[in-house]
């Protein structure tokens, strides 16, 4: 109901405001409908995050979900028609990545964010030729948007279809990994009826590390792997923190370095080669890389690192300062994020290789069944848990965040994480930050949320502190 009074619509006016939205004609419906949507969704969503009561119950209930916001007009983002002007400008022969879609001439310009009119495309070769396919089918925008969202369902679908797979390898029930990956309000709104390629992004991402944990040291299947994850990355770039630890998952038997480089290395290769063949397909070779700098060019509070940025601004400005920090804050948690990365990929690869001692008793019949379920389920359920954190740092340690992003690392957590509220929580809080069309509450609230954003951080810094002391101290006091 919501998105048809006031959704995403291609006439909608641009630079909205709650308030202009709340005093439209059709405005306290809209918002009500909208806000009590919602609330439902996250409260039903809530209530069950530790698990539905089946796992077909979980399916049969987000398709239930789903159903009605496949009909409905964009909701939640403005994206799609971004997306449905990048791939007009491919089709007519013009080079997203060098041509903003307002210097293009794209028909649609008026139905684009203005903060996207004159930026080049962010996105990888494989979703601009997915684009561009959509607009050639489509015959005009309606039919392009469809397309597009059909796409995005595309890519839900074959997610939904991995992750009982994955569920089974990591050893998690597969009807909690069901409910919280494909359940949640973001997946609904933003994936479906925001048709974001995000949804593309995961599909891919999730059939390439299916392949990994359940065919690992076999070379076609690593090399196919690798592809998927290849393609993953040509859509969105953020998806390459995962392959390190898809690494880890694809090493049969001891963990080793020979052993990571040899399977390793048939993953490595079927990567470049996506990225290769997709880039020299789409003739615009490794242009879009330059792209990957422009989806920072929004300043939210939403994004921690800019939070910071922010406040450090307003502190600066009491005394006379110019406005600078926020680049400098963005390029330090870019700096800490590879650090990070670097930090859990070690980790995850430790802990691997710990199994080591466990493999040669194995042998033994009177532990075999034991030692081999614990082998078998922890190599993927380690590295699968690394890629989900390594997905979780970097939506934090970003220069932006958007609702949609927070589907991310929850398709992963939702296969590895023991307790959910921490990372639950978050993601029902980030459904409210949209309006149906597409309004961005963090714009408006930009000096009060950078300020609360940066003393959560405190918070969760010191609270870190306390907690990491308590545990050191425990065992010496025991001592």
């Amino acid at each position: 109901m919501a998105g048809y009074l006031g959704g995403a619509l291609p006439d909608a006016p641009l630079g909205a405001t709650p308030e202009s939205i709340w005093q439209a004609p059709d405005g306290p419906a809209t918002l009500t409908c909208w806000l009590a949507g919602t609330a439902l969704l996250v409260g039903a969503w809530w209530s069950l995050r530790a698990g539905a009561p089946s796992t077909r119950w979980a399916y049969a209930t987000a398709g239930l979900w789903t159903l009605p916001l496949l009909v409905a007009p964009p909701l939640g983002s403005r994206d799609v028609y971004s997306y449905a002007c990048q791939g007009w400008t491919y089709a007519h022969g013009v080079d997203p990545y060098a041509v903003p879609v307002a210097a293009a001439g794209c028909p649609w310009l008026d139905t684009v964010a203005p903060i996207w009119r004159d930026t080049p495309a962010p996105y990888g070769p494989v979703f601009v030729l997915l684009a561009a396919l959509a607009v050639s089918l489509g015959g005009g925008l309606t039919g392009a948007v469809v397309l597009l969202r059909v796409i995005a369902v595309a890519g839900l679908l074959l997610a939904a279809f991995c992750l009982p797979g994955l569920a089974r390898a990591a050893g998690v029930p597969t009807r909690r990994a069901a409910w919280l990956a494909l359940a949640g309000p973001l997946v609904g709104v933003h994936l479906v009826a925001g048709a974001h390629n995000d949804a593309v992004m995961l599909g891919l991402l999730l059939c390439g590390l299916l392949i990994v944990v359940r065919r690992p040291g076999r070379p076609s299947a690593l090399l196919l792997a690798g592809v998927l994850l290849g393609l993953a990355v040509t859509v969105k770039a953020s998806a390459v923190v995962v392959v390190p630890f898809a690494a880890l998952a694809a090493v049969h038997g001891r963990h080793t370095v020979r052993a990571l480089l040899r399977d390793g290395g048939w993953l490595a290769g079927g990567l470049l080669a996506a990225l290769l063949v997709t880039s020299a397909l789409s003739g615009l070779g490794f242009g879009w890389v330059g792209g990957l700098t422009h989806s920072g060019d929004s300043e939210q509070w939403t994004s921690p690192p800019t939070a910071v940025g922010l406040v450090v601004d307003y502190a600066g400005a009491l005394v006379g300062r110019d406005p600078q920090a926020v680049p400098v804050v963005r390029g330090v948690a870019l700096l800490l994020l590879a650090g990070v990365l670097v930090v859990l990929w070690w980790r995850a690869w430790q802990t691997l290789r710990g199994l080591n001692d466990d493999r040669p008793r194995v042998a033994r019949v009177e532990v075999a069944q034991p030692l081999v379920a614990r082998v078998e389920v922890a190599q993927p359920l380690v590295a699968l848990h690394g890629a989900a954190l390594a997905l979780v740092a970097t939506v934090v340690l970003s220069p932006v965040f958007h609702p949609w992003y927070a589907t991310w690392p929850l398709a992963l957590l939702a296969l590895t994480a023991t307790r959910t509220t921490w990372f639950v929580l978050p993601a029902a809080a980030a459904a409210f930050l949209t309006l149906p069309d597409g309004t961005n509450l963090a714009r408006f609230t930009k000096a009060p949320g950078a300020v609360a954003m940066t003393a959560l951080l405190l918070f969760l810094l010191a609270l870190a502190f306390v907690l990491r002391r308590r545990a050191t101290a425990g065992p010496t006091r025991r001592s």
